[in-house]
């Protein structure tokens, strides 16, 4: 039994006041304890692995890599599984703690290495299960490891207070911080369970070690006081890109009505051109996250401390031959790449671009509300564009697309369209914005199919900050513009969004888009979503 279980504190004998003052604190703690461990005790079940491996053993069972299901994987891996989780709930020896933890590292590198081997639309579902299933036992067995031989005791109604003190002050950082990421490498990599109550667990394990966080800086060091906090727009932390000038400013209305959008949509002033951009005003007013997302300490707090994994893409862009992409903590992303930091040297960009953040991070999700004018009856895709046939096509959204936009000064989207009518919200500093009608496309000089049949049709192959000298680079400049001579000629129009704007971009616009400071934003992708609920 591990030592953190004794129910007597270990700690130095406090003050009768500080006793006194801690007491109401210790049923939130208790309950928070109690709430993680019932939930990772319940993911240690064997009996669906038992079901599995029933059915695995009639000869008549047939294993087809397309079935949702783990059967695919092959019996000695349902075994090793079913062992693996009899072991953690018999608990007859903490040796077997790490032996646990070392074989369920052994499943997740064998599913990584099979989701690796497949392009990711064709990896079989088996092993897309097995890293979601193995990573979420890693995390359940690593939070009872301060209850190890005493986890069903625990459990137990009648015996629960006796030890859920000890093992909050037995779960350690170190502990959080390996479930964050087991869990949400898992997340990130396979995506989210799509079993409904599945998703509900993990979910509340993430939330459960939110609150057990939060207590414990509450305990240990109390509350920064939001005089002291620092800031995304304010300090040094807040270096611009040169602005650029707007030559041609982009149509601006405020805050309008869905049938004033609507006609705005249907009804556009050039038949030649379709709808056009339009600068939208005043309409994030309600938004708390106008106020909270420019608060560091609020960002990390909602992310346990900053454990919380999100994938970056690191590089200029991903059209640069340097591009890559990482699964960074969140604290790594914010000190090395968004804060002036002493951590913060030559790491280059980092971009936390097209990712939706809200699902990973629901807290998150609650500081903004999807605007009215994403449930406008849109119009189809012009007649200019040359992906008429293929966006004509696409189904209806059940919903908005959300996505996250977080990063440095100096992010850029390179010069692309999307497959969708796109509302784009600028919740922390500031972006700039030009955009090109579909009608321009060929002056545009789109990408083809790359590589390994990446089709890249919907990104022009023109560096726009560099061939409008928006990146300094005079040489390079020159050499851009005798590369592509139609660029001149294409029309445009331009914006610079600040903090509470939002711009409508229609579909099949093509526009680019570069960071002028540490800056946030929110895109909302539609296209006949008027299901409003």
């Amino acid at each position: 039994m591990p030592p953190s279980l004794t129910p007597q504190s270990q700690e130095s004998v406090q003050s009768s006041s500080t006793k006194q003052r801690a007491r109401p604190d210790s049923a939130h703690d208790s309950s928070s304890m109690e709430a993680l461990i019932e939930t990772c005790w319940s993911f240690t079940d064997p009996e669906p692995l038992k079901a599995l491996l029933a059915q695995s053993s009639r000869p008549d069972t047939k294993h087809d890599p397309k079935e949702r299901s783990l059967l695919s994987c092959g019996t000695p891996i349902l075994q090793l599984l079913l062992n693996l989780c009899t072991i953690a709930r018999v608990q007859d020896d903490f040796s077997k703690f790490g032996h646990i933890i070392h074989r369920l590292d052994n499943l997740i590198l064998i599913a990584r290495e099979k989701c690796y081997a497949f392009p990711y639309k064709d990896v079989p579902f088996c092993w897309i299960e097995l890293f979601r299933l193995a990573s979420f036992l890693k995390a359940s067995v690593l939070a009872m490891e301060s209850t190890w031989g005493k986890t069903e005791q625990f459990l137990s109604r009648n015996t629960k207070s006796k030890f859920s003190q000890a093992a909050f002050r037995g779960f350690s950082e170190r502990t959080m911080d390996e479930m964050v990421e087991a869990i949400d490498t898992a997340l990130i990599m396979a995506g989210h369970p799509s079993n409904d109550k599945a998703r509900a667990k993990i979910n509340g394990i993430l939330e459960t070690l939110q609150r057990i966080h939060e207590r414990k800086v509450t305990n240990n060091a109390g509350i920064p006081s939001p005089s002291k906090r620092p800031r995304l727009v304010h300090g040094p932390f807040s270096r611009a890109s040169l602005t650029p000038n707007v030559q041609k400013p982009v149509s601006i209305s405020s805050d309008p009505s869905l049938p004033a959008f609507e006609r705005h949509m249907q009804h556009p002033n050039n038949e030649g051109l379709g709808p056009e951009p339009l600068l939208i005003k005043d309409s994030l007013t309600e938004w708390p996250a106008l106020t909270k997302w420019k608060d560091i300490s609020y960002l990390r707090s909602n992310t346990i401390g900053g454990r919380r994994l999100v994938p970056v893409e690191i590089g200029k862009s991903y059209v640069d031959s340097a591009w890559g992409q990482s699964i960074i903590t969140f604290n790594k992303f914010l000190d090395n790449y968004v804060l002036d930091s002493p951590e913060k040297v030559d790491n280059g960009i980092a971009y936390l671009a097209q990712y939706d953040l809200f699902e990973h991070i629901p807290a998150l999700r609650n500081d903004i509300m999807i605007p009215d004018l994403c449930y406008a009856t849109c119009s189809p895709p012009h007649r200019s564009s040359p992906f008429l046939t293929k966006h004509s096509a696409l189904p209806r959204l059940e919903g908005p697309m959300l996505n996250a936009w977080f990063g440095p000064a100096g992010t850029v989207s390179p010069m692309h369209t999307d497959p969708y009518h796109n509302i784009l919200a600028q919740v922390v500093g500031r972006k700039y914005v030009r955009l090109y009608a579909p009608r321009e496309h060929k002056k545009l000089y789109p990408k083809g199919v790359e590589d390994g049949g990446v089709d890249m049709s919907n990104t022009s192959n023109v560096d726009v900050g560099l061939i409008a000298g928006l990146d300094g680079n005079v040489d390079g400049q020159k050499a851009a513009i005798d590369e592509f001579p139609l660029f001149k000629e294409a029309e445009y129009v331009d914006v610079i969004l600040e903090a509470g704007d939002c711009l409508y971009i229609p579909l099949g616009w093509w526009h680019y888009v570069k960071s002028l400071s540490v800056s946030f934003s929110v895109s909302f992708w539609f296209n006949d979503t008027n299901d409003m609920d």
